[in-house]
Protein backbone atom coordinates (compact mmCIF):
# COMPACT_ATOMS: atom_id res chain seq x y z
CA UNK A 1 0.00 0.00 0.00
CA UNK A 2 0.99 3.37 -0.68
CA UNK A 3 1.87 5.96 2.11
CA UNK A 4 0.00 9.58 1.50
CA UNK A 5 3.03 11.63 2.07
CA UNK A 6 0.77 14.44 3.57
CA UNK A 7 0.11 11.86 6.76
CA UNK A 8 3.98 12.24 7.90
CA UNK A 9 3.67 15.63 9.15
CA UNK A 10 0.58 15.02 11.08
CA UNK A 11 2.41 11.53 12.25
CA UNK A 12 5.22 13.55 13.37
CA UNK A 13 2.65 16.53 15.64
CA UNK A 14 1.05 13.37 17.29
CA UNK A 15 4.27 12.06 18.30
CA UNK A 16 5.80 15.30 19.91
CA UNK A 17 2.53 15.61 21.70
CA UNK A 18 2.59 12.37 23.13
CA UNK A 19 6.25 12.90 23.97
CA UNK A 20 5.08 16.05 25.66
CA UNK A 21 2.19 14.61 27.57
CA UNK A 22 4.72 12.39 29.31
CA UNK A 23 6.92 14.83 30.09
CA UNK A 24 4.52 17.14 31.88
CA UNK A 25 2.99 13.59 33.89
CA UNK A 26 6.24 13.29 34.61
CA UNK A 27 7.22 16.47 36.04
CA UNK A 28 3.74 16.09 37.81
CA UNK A 29 3.99 12.74 39.56
CA UNK A 30 7.43 14.07 40.96
CA UNK A 31 5.52 16.24 42.22
CA UNK A 32 3.34 14.20 43.76
CA UNK A 33 0.13 15.95 41.90
CA UNK A 34 -0.90 13.05 39.98
CA UNK A 35 -4.24 11.09 41.63
CA UNK A 36 -5.64 8.23 39.59
CA UNK A 37 -9.90 7.85 39.69
CA UNK A 38 -11.41 4.66 38.85
CA UNK A 39 -14.05 7.14 37.11
CA UNK A 40 -11.25 8.49 34.59
CA UNK A 41 -13.98 10.56 32.28
CA UNK A 42 -16.50 12.26 33.52
CA UNK A 43 -20.08 12.48 32.67
CA UNK A 44 -19.64 14.84 30.02
CA UNK A 45 -16.84 13.13 28.24
CA UNK A 46 -14.50 15.58 29.83
CA UNK A 47 -10.74 14.15 31.63
CA UNK A 48 -11.16 15.50 35.15
CA UNK A 49 -8.60 17.51 36.64
CA UNK A 50 -5.13 15.44 36.94
CA UNK A 51 -2.62 17.64 38.68
CA UNK A 52 -2.82 19.99 41.37
CA UNK A 53 -0.65 22.53 42.97
CA UNK A 54 0.95 20.66 46.75
CA UNK A 55 -1.23 22.96 48.84
CA UNK A 56 -4.28 21.80 47.17
CA UNK A 57 -3.74 17.70 47.09
CA UNK A 58 -7.21 16.35 47.03
CA UNK A 59 -7.50 14.12 50.71
CA UNK A 60 -8.13 10.77 48.54
CA UNK A 61 -4.76 9.15 47.84
CA UNK A 62 -2.66 11.72 49.72
CA UNK A 63 -1.90 8.89 51.82
CA UNK A 64 -0.39 6.83 48.91
CA UNK A 65 1.37 9.72 47.12
CA UNK A 66 2.32 11.75 50.32
CA UNK A 67 6.00 9.81 50.21
CA UNK A 68 7.23 11.20 47.17
CA UNK A 69 5.69 14.89 48.15
CA UNK A 70 7.67 17.75 49.58
CA UNK A 71 4.12 18.37 51.94
CA UNK A 72 5.38 18.97 55.87
CA UNK A 73 4.28 15.45 57.35
CA UNK A 74 2.93 16.10 60.96
CA UNK A 75 5.46 15.41 63.81
CA UNK A 76 6.29 11.76 64.29
CA UNK A 77 4.89 8.99 66.40
CA UNK A 78 7.27 8.06 70.00
CA UNK A 79 6.91 5.03 67.70
CA UNK A 80 9.66 6.13 65.69
CA UNK A 81 12.15 8.12 65.86
CA UNK A 82 14.65 9.86 62.67
CA UNK A 83 12.76 7.48 60.51
CA UNK A 84 13.70 4.05 62.24
CA UNK A 85 11.85 1.50 63.77
CA UNK A 86 12.09 2.43 67.71
CA UNK A 87 13.90 0.20 70.45
CA UNK A 88 13.83 -0.09 73.69
CA UNK A 89 17.55 -1.51 73.78
CA UNK A 90 19.41 1.49 74.81
CA UNK A 91 16.78 1.73 77.95
CA UNK A 92 17.04 -1.40 79.60
CA UNK A 93 21.14 -1.43 78.60
CA UNK A 94 20.86 1.59 80.93
CA UNK A 95 18.61 0.06 83.83
CA UNK A 96 19.37 -3.80 83.40
CA UNK A 97 22.26 -4.01 86.38
CA UNK A 98 19.93 -1.82 88.87
CA UNK A 99 17.28 -4.93 88.97
CA UNK A 100 18.23 -8.16 90.67
CA UNK A 101 16.70 -11.14 91.73
CA UNK A 102 15.68 -11.81 95.19
CA UNK A 103 15.88 -15.36 97.02
CA UNK A 104 14.17 -16.06 99.84
CA UNK A 105 13.89 -19.03 101.53
CA UNK A 106 11.43 -20.32 103.91
CA UNK A 107 10.18 -22.52 106.76
CA UNK A 108 6.47 -23.62 106.98
CA UNK A 109 4.02 -26.15 107.91
CA UNK A 110 2.55 -25.89 104.56
CA UNK A 111 -0.41 -24.24 105.89
CA UNK A 112 -1.93 -21.07 104.05
CA UNK A 113 0.26 -18.46 103.43
CA UNK A 114 -1.28 -15.82 106.20
CA UNK A 115 -3.14 -12.39 105.02
CA UNK A 116 -4.47 -14.46 102.01
CA UNK A 117 -8.88 -14.10 103.24
CA UNK A 118 -8.10 -10.61 102.49
CA UNK A 119 -6.63 -11.06 98.95
CA UNK A 120 -9.52 -11.54 95.91
CA UNK A 121 -9.62 -14.84 94.74
CA UNK A 122 -7.74 -14.30 91.36
CA UNK A 123 -4.43 -12.35 93.08
CA UNK A 124 -4.95 -14.71 95.88
CA UNK A 125 -4.40 -17.60 93.61
CA UNK A 126 -1.22 -15.88 92.23
CA UNK A 127 0.12 -15.24 95.40
CA UNK A 128 -0.40 -19.24 96.54
CA UNK A 129 1.39 -19.85 93.52
CA UNK A 130 4.14 -17.60 93.79
CA UNK A 131 4.53 -18.81 97.52
CA UNK A 132 4.55 -22.60 96.76
CA UNK A 133 8.57 -22.64 95.83
CA UNK A 134 10.00 -26.31 95.90
CA UNK A 135 9.48 -28.30 99.43
CA UNK A 136 11.82 -30.68 100.74
CA UNK A 137 11.11 -33.47 103.04
CA UNK A 138 7.85 -35.70 103.42
CA UNK A 139 4.23 -35.25 103.41
CA UNK A 140 3.06 -35.88 107.00
CA UNK A 141 0.23 -38.06 106.91
CA UNK A 142 -3.24 -37.18 108.02
CA UNK A 143 -3.21 -36.47 111.92
CA UNK A 144 0.32 -36.82 112.33
CA UNK A 145 2.57 -33.50 113.27
CA UNK A 146 3.92 -32.03 110.07
CA UNK A 147 7.59 -31.34 110.64
CA UNK A 148 8.46 -28.00 109.44
CA UNK A 149 9.69 -28.26 105.29
CA UNK A 150 12.48 -25.81 103.83
CA UNK A 151 10.95 -24.22 100.70
CA UNK A 152 12.68 -21.44 98.53
CA UNK A 153 11.23 -18.71 96.63
CA UNK A 154 12.05 -15.68 94.11
CA UNK A 155 11.26 -12.19 93.21
CA UNK A 156 12.43 -9.24 92.20
CA UNK A 157 13.89 -6.18 93.09
CA UNK A 158 15.96 -2.88 92.40
CA UNK A 159 18.93 -1.18 93.48
CA UNK A 160 18.09 2.73 94.63
CA UNK A 161 21.45 3.09 96.75
CA UNK A 162 24.84 2.59 95.82
CA UNK A 163 24.80 1.36 99.45
CA UNK A 164 22.69 -1.75 98.86
CA UNK A 165 19.24 -0.63 99.66
CA UNK A 166 17.11 -2.57 97.70
CA UNK A 167 13.58 -2.76 96.72
CA UNK A 168 10.97 -5.70 96.29
CA UNK A 169 7.35 -6.30 97.34
CA UNK A 170 6.44 -7.51 101.39
CA UNK A 171 5.15 -10.86 100.04
CA UNK A 172 8.02 -11.74 98.27
CA UNK A 173 10.44 -11.64 101.55
CA UNK A 174 7.72 -12.19 104.37
CA UNK A 175 8.52 -15.01 106.49
CA UNK A 176 11.39 -15.15 104.83
CA UNK A 177 14.72 -16.76 107.03
CA UNK A 178 17.44 -15.95 104.67
CA UNK A 179 17.50 -13.46 101.99
CA UNK A 180 20.01 -12.95 99.21
CA UNK A 181 20.11 -11.24 95.73
CA UNK A 182 21.56 -11.98 92.30
CA UNK A 183 23.25 -8.94 90.36
CA UNK A 184 22.88 -9.50 86.31
CA UNK A 185 26.49 -9.06 86.72
CA UNK A 186 26.52 -12.15 88.50
CA UNK A 187 27.42 -10.96 91.73
CA UNK A 188 25.45 -12.51 94.69
CA UNK A 189 25.13 -10.84 97.93
CA UNK A 190 23.38 -11.69 101.77
CA UNK A 191 20.67 -9.39 102.43
CA UNK A 192 18.63 -8.46 105.56
CA UNK A 193 15.41 -6.70 106.43
CA UNK A 194 15.07 -3.26 107.05
CA UNK A 195 11.44 -2.87 107.21
CA UNK A 196 8.26 -3.90 105.60
CA UNK A 197 4.75 -2.28 105.00
CA UNK A 198 2.24 -5.33 104.71
CA UNK A 199 -0.97 -2.71 103.97
CA UNK A 200 1.29 -0.99 100.58
CA UNK A 201 3.03 -4.51 100.15
CA UNK A 202 6.53 -2.99 99.88
CA UNK A 203 9.50 -4.19 101.90
CA UNK A 204 13.18 -2.76 101.50
CA UNK A 205 16.46 -4.72 102.26
CA UNK A 206 20.05 -4.23 102.33
CA UNK A 207 23.36 -5.84 101.48
CA UNK A 208 25.96 -4.36 104.04
CA UNK A 209 29.78 -3.78 102.67
CA UNK A 210 29.27 -2.29 99.57
CA UNK A 211 28.85 0.94 97.77
CA UNK A 212 29.35 0.96 94.42
CA UNK A 213 25.93 -0.98 93.08
CA UNK A 214 24.28 -0.01 90.46
CA UNK A 215 20.88 2.28 90.80
CA UNK A 216 17.92 3.26 89.24
CA UNK A 217 15.69 6.51 90.52
CA UNK A 218 12.07 6.55 91.16
CA UNK A 219 10.01 8.82 88.74
CA UNK A 220 6.95 10.53 88.89
CA UNK A 221 4.28 8.51 88.13
CA UNK A 222 1.61 11.50 88.59
CA UNK A 223 2.91 12.71 84.72
CA UNK A 224 1.75 8.87 83.60
CA UNK A 225 -1.09 9.00 80.98
CA UNK A 226 -3.36 6.07 80.02
CA UNK A 227 -1.20 4.89 76.78
CA UNK A 228 2.30 5.52 77.78
CA UNK A 229 5.05 3.33 77.09
CA UNK A 230 6.34 1.22 80.03
CA UNK A 231 8.71 -1.68 79.85
CA UNK A 232 8.97 -3.93 82.90
CA UNK A 233 12.22 -5.49 83.79
CA UNK A 234 12.39 -8.59 86.05
CA UNK A 235 13.03 -12.27 86.90
CA UNK A 236 9.97 -14.50 85.89
CA UNK A 237 9.64 -18.00 87.04
CA UNK A 238 13.31 -17.72 87.28
CA UNK A 239 14.50 -16.44 84.01
CA UNK A 240 16.44 -13.56 85.54
CA UNK A 241 16.95 -10.22 83.47
CA UNK A 242 13.19 -10.95 81.39
CA UNK A 243 12.04 -7.51 79.71
CA UNK A 244 8.64 -6.59 78.20
CA UNK A 245 7.11 -3.71 77.09
CA UNK A 246 3.23 -2.72 77.25
CA UNK A 247 1.62 0.99 77.34
CA UNK A 248 -0.70 2.02 80.51
CA UNK A 249 -3.94 0.65 80.50
CA UNK A 250 -5.29 2.39 83.79
CA UNK A 251 -4.75 4.42 86.05
CA UNK A 252 -5.68 4.60 89.83
CA UNK A 253 -7.21 1.06 90.06
CA UNK A 254 -8.89 -0.59 92.67
CA UNK A 255 -8.15 -4.30 93.06
CA UNK A 256 -9.56 -4.91 96.48
CA UNK A 257 -6.06 -5.13 98.16
CA UNK A 258 -6.37 -2.20 101.19
CA UNK A 259 -6.82 0.98 101.00
CA UNK A 260 -3.97 2.82 100.87
CA UNK A 261 -2.60 2.18 97.18
CA UNK A 262 -4.58 3.02 93.64
CA UNK A 263 -2.56 0.58 91.27
CA UNK A 264 -0.81 1.58 87.99
CA UNK A 265 -2.99 -1.33 85.61
CA UNK A 266 -0.24 -2.15 82.29
CA UNK A 267 -0.15 -4.92 79.37
CA UNK A 268 3.46 -5.27 79.66
CA UNK A 269 3.67 -8.95 80.70
CA UNK A 270 4.44 -10.22 83.94
CA UNK A 271 4.70 -13.57 85.75
CA UNK A 272 5.45 -15.26 88.97
CA UNK A 273 8.68 -13.75 89.85
CA UNK A 274 8.18 -10.29 88.32
CA UNK A 275 7.06 -9.15 92.26
CA UNK A 276 9.08 -6.31 93.14
CA UNK A 277 10.47 -5.97 89.53
CA UNK A 278 10.39 -1.94 88.65
CA UNK A 279 8.11 -0.85 85.93
CA UNK A 280 9.92 1.99 83.98
CA UNK A 281 8.84 5.44 81.91
CA UNK A 282 11.07 6.03 78.48
CA UNK A 283 13.17 8.11 80.23
CA UNK A 284 13.84 5.01 82.44
CA UNK A 285 12.77 5.75 85.55
CA UNK A 286 10.96 3.55 87.53
CA UNK A 287 7.08 4.56 87.77
CA UNK A 288 5.95 1.82 89.05
CA UNK A 289 6.63 -1.68 91.11
CA UNK A 290 5.13 -4.84 89.60
CA UNK A 291 2.88 -6.73 92.09
CA UNK A 292 0.00 -8.77 91.07
CA UNK A 293 -1.96 -10.32 87.67
CA UNK A 294 -5.26 -11.08 87.22
CA UNK A 295 -5.49 -14.24 85.73
CA UNK A 296 -7.63 -17.00 85.82
CA UNK A 297 -5.22 -19.44 84.60
CA UNK A 298 -2.33 -18.52 86.62
CA UNK A 299 -0.14 -16.98 83.34
CA UNK A 300 -0.22 -13.28 82.28
CA UNK A 301 -3.13 -12.57 80.55
CA UNK A 302 -1.97 -8.60 80.10
CA UNK A 303 -3.40 -7.71 83.26
CA UNK A 304 -0.62 -6.38 85.60
CA UNK A 305 -0.77 -4.08 88.22
CA UNK A 306 2.25 -2.09 89.65
CA UNK A 307 1.83 -0.31 92.65
CA UNK A 308 2.83 4.04 92.03
CA UNK A 309 6.24 5.09 92.20
CA UNK A 310 4.88 8.15 94.89
CA UNK A 311 3.74 5.43 96.53
CA UNK A 312 6.81 3.77 96.69
CA UNK A 313 8.77 6.82 97.83
CA UNK A 314 7.06 8.07 100.66
CA UNK A 315 6.84 4.19 102.29
CA UNK A 316 10.55 3.49 101.62
CA UNK A 317 11.71 6.53 103.29
CA UNK A 318 9.79 5.53 105.97
CA UNK A 319 11.09 2.11 106.50
CA UNK A 320 14.76 3.75 105.50
CA UNK A 321 14.47 6.34 108.78
CA UNK A 322 12.43 4.13 111.04
CA UNK A 323 12.15 0.89 110.06
CA UNK A 324 8.39 1.29 110.14
CA UNK A 325 5.42 2.80 108.80
CA UNK A 326 3.60 5.57 110.88
CA UNK A 327 -0.01 6.66 109.64
CA UNK A 328 -2.59 9.28 110.92
CA UNK A 329 -5.53 8.36 112.80
CA UNK A 330 -9.04 10.62 113.16
CA UNK A 331 -11.26 7.89 114.20
CA UNK A 332 -14.24 7.51 112.20
CA UNK A 333 -16.35 4.99 110.38
CA UNK A 334 -16.68 6.29 106.23
CA UNK A 335 -18.52 5.22 103.28
CA UNK A 336 -18.66 7.05 100.04
CA UNK A 337 -21.00 9.42 99.49
CA UNK A 338 -22.94 8.02 96.36
CA UNK A 339 -25.78 10.29 94.19
CA UNK A 340 -28.24 8.82 96.43
CA UNK A 341 -27.36 9.76 99.40
CA UNK A 342 -26.50 13.14 98.10
CA UNK A 343 -30.13 13.73 97.32
CA UNK A 344 -31.70 12.70 100.28
CA UNK A 345 -29.39 14.92 102.12
CA UNK A 346 -30.47 17.72 99.75
CA UNK A 347 -26.55 18.39 99.05
CA UNK A 348 -26.69 17.84 95.15
CA UNK A 349 -24.02 16.58 93.31
CA UNK A 350 -21.27 16.85 96.68
CA UNK A 351 -18.26 14.08 96.31
CA UNK A 352 -16.83 13.18 99.24
CA UNK A 353 -17.09 10.75 102.31
CA UNK A 354 -19.53 10.17 104.61
CA UNK A 355 -19.28 9.63 108.02
CA UNK A 356 -21.20 6.31 109.63
CA UNK A 357 -19.88 6.56 113.59
CA UNK A 358 -17.26 8.30 115.62
CA UNK A 359 -15.24 6.67 117.27
CA UNK A 360 -15.75 7.18 121.24
CA UNK A 361 -12.57 9.07 122.50
CA UNK A 362 -10.74 9.57 119.33
CA UNK A 363 -9.66 12.85 117.80
CA UNK A 364 -12.87 12.90 115.49
CA UNK A 365 -14.76 13.04 119.04
CA UNK A 366 -12.91 15.25 120.79
CA UNK A 367 -13.13 17.59 117.30
CA UNK A 368 -16.61 17.58 117.42
CA UNK A 369 -17.46 14.99 114.48
CA UNK A 370 -21.15 13.89 114.42
CA UNK A 371 -22.99 10.67 112.68
CA UNK A 372 -23.82 12.08 109.03
CA UNK A 373 -21.40 14.68 108.86
CA UNK A 374 -20.07 14.92 105.12
CA UNK A 375 -16.10 15.66 105.10
CA UNK A 376 -15.64 17.37 101.42
CA UNK A 377 -12.03 18.69 101.56
CA UNK A 378 -8.84 17.96 103.91
CA UNK A 379 -6.23 20.67 104.25
CA UNK A 380 -7.79 22.42 101.15
CA UNK A 381 -7.94 19.34 98.98
CA UNK A 382 -10.88 17.93 97.43
CA UNK A 383 -12.28 14.50 99.09
CA UNK A 384 -13.09 12.01 95.92
CA UNK A 385 -14.33 9.41 98.15
CA UNK A 386 -14.03 7.21 101.37
CA UNK A 387 -10.52 5.59 100.17
CA UNK A 388 -9.07 8.59 98.83
CA UNK A 389 -9.82 9.87 102.73
CA UNK A 390 -8.22 7.71 104.42
CA UNK A 391 -5.05 7.68 102.18
CA UNK A 392 -4.84 11.44 102.81
CA UNK A 393 -5.43 10.74 106.66
CA UNK A 394 -3.17 8.13 106.73
CA UNK A 395 -0.31 10.52 105.08
CA UNK A 396 -0.55 13.03 107.72
CA UNK A 397 1.71 12.83 111.25
CA UNK A 398 0.56 12.21 114.58
CA UNK A 399 0.07 15.43 116.20
CA UNK A 400 -0.22 17.53 113.22
CA UNK A 401 -3.33 19.51 113.06
CA UNK A 402 -5.87 19.01 110.02
CA UNK A 403 -8.59 21.33 108.60
CA UNK A 404 -11.55 19.99 107.20
CA UNK A 405 -14.64 20.95 105.43
CA UNK A 406 -17.59 19.37 106.06
CA UNK A 407 -21.66 19.52 105.45
CA UNK A 408 -23.98 19.00 107.95
CA UNK A 409 -27.83 19.47 108.14
CA UNK A 410 -26.92 20.81 104.31
CA UNK A 411 -24.54 23.70 105.54
CA UNK A 412 -20.77 24.16 105.13
CA UNK A 413 -18.66 23.38 108.18
CA UNK A 414 -15.39 24.04 109.09
CA UNK A 415 -13.81 21.64 111.88
CA UNK A 416 -10.11 21.00 113.21
CA UNK A 417 -8.86 17.92 114.85
CA UNK A 418 -5.24 17.05 116.06
CA UNK A 419 -4.22 13.63 114.46
CA UNK A 420 -3.47 10.89 115.98
CA UNK A 421 -1.10 7.78 115.29
CA UNK A 422 -2.93 5.02 113.60
CA UNK A 423 -3.04 1.75 116.06
CA UNK A 424 -3.74 -1.26 114.56
CA UNK A 425 -5.66 -3.23 117.46
CA UNK A 426 -7.45 -0.18 117.65
CA UNK A 427 -8.41 0.06 114.30
CA UNK A 428 -9.70 -3.41 113.98
CA UNK A 429 -11.44 -3.16 116.94
CA UNK A 430 -13.40 -0.05 115.88
CA UNK A 431 -13.68 -0.67 112.33
CA UNK A 432 -16.23 -3.53 112.48
CA UNK A 433 -18.63 -3.63 115.99
CA UNK A 434 -19.03 -7.18 117.10
CA UNK A 435 -22.19 -8.26 116.10
CA UNK A 436 -23.62 -11.49 117.54
CA UNK A 437 -24.48 -14.32 114.87
CA UNK A 438 -28.11 -13.86 114.98
CA UNK A 439 -28.53 -17.60 113.88
CA UNK A 440 -32.07 -18.49 113.17
CA UNK A 441 -34.22 -15.30 112.81
CA UNK A 442 -37.48 -17.23 112.95
CA UNK A 443 -39.73 -17.36 116.07
CA UNK A 444 -43.02 -15.88 116.71
CA UNK A 445 -43.07 -12.32 115.51
CA UNK A 446 -45.91 -9.94 116.33
CA UNK A 447 -47.29 -8.03 114.06
CA UNK A 448 -44.88 -5.24 112.05
CA UNK A 449 -45.61 -2.03 110.72
CA UNK A 450 -45.19 -1.92 106.79
CA UNK A 451 -43.80 0.73 105.34
CA UNK A 452 -43.21 2.51 101.91
CA UNK A 453 -39.09 1.17 101.65
CA UNK A 454 -40.51 -2.53 101.07
CA UNK A 455 -39.35 -3.76 104.91
CA UNK A 456 -41.32 -4.63 107.95
CA UNK A 457 -40.34 -3.21 110.92
CA UNK A 458 -40.77 -3.59 114.24
CA UNK A 459 -39.68 -1.90 117.91
CA UNK A 460 -36.67 -2.98 119.31
CA UNK A 461 -38.41 -4.36 122.78
CA UNK A 462 -36.73 -7.05 125.12
CA UNK A 463 -38.34 -9.94 123.06
CA UNK A 464 -37.45 -8.90 119.48
CA UNK A 465 -34.01 -7.92 120.85
CA UNK A 466 -33.67 -11.46 122.11
CA UNK A 467 -35.82 -12.96 118.91
CA UNK A 468 -33.14 -11.16 116.71
CA UNK A 469 -30.20 -10.93 118.98
CA UNK A 470 -29.48 -7.22 118.81
CA UNK A 471 -26.96 -5.61 121.17
CA UNK A 472 -28.77 -3.94 123.64
CA UNK A 473 -26.31 -1.17 123.24
CA UNK A 474 -28.48 -0.31 119.61
CA UNK A 475 -31.13 1.23 119.50
CA UNK A 476 -34.12 1.82 117.13
CA UNK A 477 -36.70 -0.12 114.99
CA UNK A 478 -35.06 -4.00 113.63
CA UNK A 479 -36.28 -5.00 110.23
CA UNK A 480 -38.50 -8.21 110.67
CA UNK A 481 -39.20 -9.07 106.85
CA UNK A 482 -37.99 -7.62 103.49
CA UNK A 483 -39.95 -7.33 100.15
CA UNK A 484 -37.76 -9.86 98.02
CA UNK A 485 -38.81 -7.29 95.18
CA UNK A 486 -37.84 -3.99 96.82
CA UNK A 487 -34.61 -1.66 96.41
CA UNK A 488 -33.90 -2.44 99.72
CA UNK A 489 -33.68 -5.79 98.74
CA UNK A 490 -31.46 -5.49 96.40
CA UNK A 491 -28.77 -2.90 99.21
CA UNK A 492 -28.43 -5.98 101.15
CA UNK A 493 -31.26 -5.37 103.94
CA UNK A 494 -31.57 -8.35 105.75
CA UNK A 495 -34.48 -9.22 108.90
CA UNK A 496 -32.06 -8.50 112.09
CA UNK A 497 -30.85 -5.09 110.90
CA UNK A 498 -31.57 -2.53 113.00
CA UNK A 499 -32.37 1.47 111.27
CA UNK A 500 -30.82 3.80 114.09
CA UNK A 501 -31.91 6.64 112.23
CA UNK A 502 -33.68 8.18 109.22
CA UNK A 503 -32.09 11.63 107.91
CA UNK A 504 -30.56 13.46 110.67
CA UNK A 505 -33.09 12.04 113.32
CA UNK A 506 -32.75 9.10 115.34
CA UNK A 507 -35.74 6.40 115.34
CA UNK A 508 -37.20 4.73 118.32
CA UNK A 509 -40.58 3.24 116.69
CA UNK A 510 -41.87 2.28 112.95
CA UNK A 511 -43.74 5.82 113.14
CA UNK A 512 -40.25 7.62 113.53
CA UNK A 513 -39.57 6.19 109.93
CA UNK A 514 -43.06 6.26 108.42
CA UNK A 515 -42.89 10.38 109.31
CA UNK A 516 -39.36 10.96 107.86
CA UNK A 517 -40.98 9.53 105.08
CA UNK A 518 -43.51 11.44 104.54
CA UNK A 519 -41.01 14.84 105.68
CA UNK A 520 -39.09 13.37 102.39
CA UNK A 521 -41.77 13.60 99.79
CA UNK A 522 -42.74 16.90 102.04
CA UNK A 523 -39.51 18.60 100.86
CA UNK A 524 -39.69 17.42 97.19
CA UNK A 525 -37.21 15.03 98.09
CA UNK A 526 -37.25 11.42 96.16
CA UNK A 527 -35.12 9.08 98.68
CA UNK A 528 -34.27 8.72 102.02
CA UNK A 529 -31.17 8.32 104.29
CA UNK A 530 -31.06 5.50 106.60
CA UNK A 531 -28.87 4.81 109.48
CA UNK A 532 -28.81 0.67 109.70
CA UNK A 533 -26.28 -1.20 111.98
CA UNK A 534 -26.22 -4.94 110.76
CA UNK A 535 -23.75 -7.40 110.79
CA UNK A 536 -20.92 -4.99 109.17
CA UNK A 537 -21.22 -2.29 111.90
CA UNK A 538 -22.94 0.88 111.42
CA UNK A 539 -23.38 2.28 108.06
CA UNK A 540 -26.03 4.48 105.68
CA UNK A 541 -28.22 3.27 102.53
CA UNK A 542 -30.55 5.67 100.26
CA UNK A 543 -33.59 4.52 99.57
CA UNK A 544 -36.17 5.75 97.21
CA UNK A 545 -39.72 6.62 98.24
CA UNK A 546 -43.03 4.74 96.91
CA UNK A 547 -44.46 6.88 95.11
CA UNK A 548 -48.25 7.57 96.33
Amino acid sequence: MTEDPRSRPLHKRNALIAAAALAVAALSFGAGGIVFSHDFRMGDGSVPRQTYPLSELPQEGFRTVAAVTGRQQATPPRLLEQGSPFSFADLVEHVSPAVVTVVVERESTGQQMSGLDDVPAPFRDFFRQFGQGQGQGGQGGQGRQRQPQRSQAMGSGFIIDPSGFIVTNNHVVEEGKKISVKLPSGREYQAHLIGADKDTDVALIKVDGVNDLPIVALGDDRRLRVGDWVVAVGNPFGLGGTVTAGIVSSIGRDIGNGPYTDYIQIDAPINQGNSGGPTFDLSGRVVGMNTAIFSPSGGSVGIGFAIPASIVKTIVDQLKDHGNVARGWLGVQIQNLTPDMAASMGVGNAKGAIVASVVDDSPAAKAGFKQGDVIVSLNGSDIDDNRDLTRKVAGLRAGQKADFNILRDGQKRSISAMIAKRDDQQLASADKPTTPNRGDRGGNNRQASTSALGLELMPLTAETREQFMVDGKVNGVVVSSVDPNSEAADKGFRPGDVIVGIGNKNVRTPSDIEQGVADAKKSGRETVLLLVSGEQGQHYVALKVAKG
